[in-house]
């Protein structure tokens, strides 16, 4: 394992030289929402027996938990299957294929199950043309399919994103020719949120873009319209899904040769993986460091991990890299004010910069420190800090609070990095 890392003169320059680049291109993306679709229609590469899941891609055999119980309920869904035996041995036989979200430029919050029908949001980076997908927001129950649950609830409320949901704001991003996702974003920080575990204004903000099409809508009748906009009401969560899609189409851009700078961040029942920039595949350690606040009734004997790639936040200087905007998270995932803009201010000594559009307000509106450098990493020994939700081994919604990427990870693209670029 790399313990310290001394680079050449050579090597520093190269690095540095691929990391301004890769960070450019990240500062300079420019996320719009243009449609919704089915997967199996708009994901390159999609076919009808495929079920995406989060995470450094495995076998079938190795996912374990709350993702496994994910992936057969999503086979089960996709009616791939006609009951949970049929399911298990689809994947076993391969006959149902698992996939891994990220590589069909997808994030799946938690578990992140995709199956063809089920409607993405699709983002385009305009600055460099690539896109990023990810699909929606169940609703607030606490059992749903993304936290590895499957019933006639989740069933349900499943279709009814399918049949109801997902066609209205498709349509009113359609009549609006797409939404630009970066003002939003950067006018939620300023409003409270860091759009990770707290998108209250982010979603109140979309909600009042498509306004003006939803109008329109219920006067040509369209069907769904009401109950769409009252459920974006509803849900302060919706927008995590867009913020997912547009820093996936963000981070996607990054790729460099050369470049120290993670790209992605993600965990599944295994254990944490890091992508880097300017690497091939996924750099693997164990679970998360964690901390948080759970609610009622539940013991930290309950928590489980069962994936989830909603880091791709903090992946371009969002969610744990701005929570000095969210101080409220404190009273959701425990902690303290003084606690979080302790952290946010720590995560500037491990980023290649400041972003040029995510401000602080507290910080006299300080860029977000954004483009985590392996390296800085392991010289400062300051793990990455994210928010995210906490699930429980039973499924469902436990808690909420902060977790650290694994050393680990880190000390691995190290190894690669210098191997493949030391001189």
């Amino acid at each position: 394992m790399v313990t310290t890392i001394q680079k050449s003169t050579n090597e520093e320059s190269l690095a540095r030289l691929a990391n301004d680049e890769s960070f450019e291109r990240l500062d300079a993306a420019d996320p719009w929402v243009i449609d919704v679709k089915p997967a199996g229609e708009v994901i390159p590469g999609f076919h009808s027996r495929l079920v995406l899941t989060s995470g450094a891609p495995m076998p079938w055999s190795e996912y374990t938990g709350g993702q496994r119980e994910a992936l057969i309920g999503g086979a089960l869904f996709e009616g791939l299957a006609a009951d949970r035996a049929g399911a298990i041995a689809g994947f076993e036989s391969g006959d149902i294929e698992v996939g891994g979200c990220q590589d069909y430029a997808a994030v799946g919050s938690l578990a992140g199950i995709y199956t063809a029908s089920m409607p993405v949001f699709i983002v385009q980076n305009r600055a460099h043309g690539n896109l990023g997908f990810c699909n929606f927001y169940e609703g607030k129950e606490p059992r749903r399919l993304n936290y590895g649950c499957y019933d006639e609830g989740v069933h349900e409320r499943l279709l009814h994103v399918n049949t109801v949901l997902a066609p209205v704001v498709g349509e009113a991003i359609r009549r609006l020719g797409g939404i630009a996702l970066k003002p939003l974003i950067a006018k939620a920080l300023r409003m409270g949120d860091e759009v990770h575990s707290r998108n209250a204004a982010a979603s109140v903000l979309f909600s009042r873009e498509i306004l003006p099409s939803a109008l329109d809508m219920v006067q040509e009748d369209f069907p769904g319209v009401r109950e769409t906009m009252l459920h974006l009401a509803e849900n302060d969560y919706f927008f995590l899904r867009l913020s997912m899609a547009a820093a996936k189409a963000s981070a996607d851009a990054m790729h460099v040769q050369g470049s120290s700078l993670v790209s992605a961040m993600a965990f599944s029942c295994r254990g944490f993986a890091i992508k880097v920039a300017g690497l091939d595949g996924w750099f693997e350690g164990p679970p998360p460091l964690h901390e948080g606040k759970l609610f009622a009734g539940h013991d930290e004997g309950e928590i489980t991990w069962m994936g989830g790639e909603s880091p791709i936040t903090e992946t371009i200087g969002l969610g744990g890299f701005a929570q000095a905007c969210a101080l409220s998270l404190q009273n959701y995932q425990g902690g303290s004010a003084a606690a979080m803009i302790d952290r946010n201010t720590e995560m500037y000594q491990i980023v290649h910069g400041e972003n040029g559009s995510y401000k602080i307000p507290l910080f006299d509106f300080r860029g977000t420190p954004t483009g985590i450098d392996i390296f800085k990493v392991l010289e400062t020994d300051i793990l990455p800090v994210m928010d995210v939700g906490l699930a429980g081994r039973d499924g469902g919604q436990i808690g909420a609070g902060v977790i650290r990427a694994p050393r680990e990870c880190f000390e691995l693209a190290a190894a690669a990095w210098m191997e493949r670029y030391g001189v």
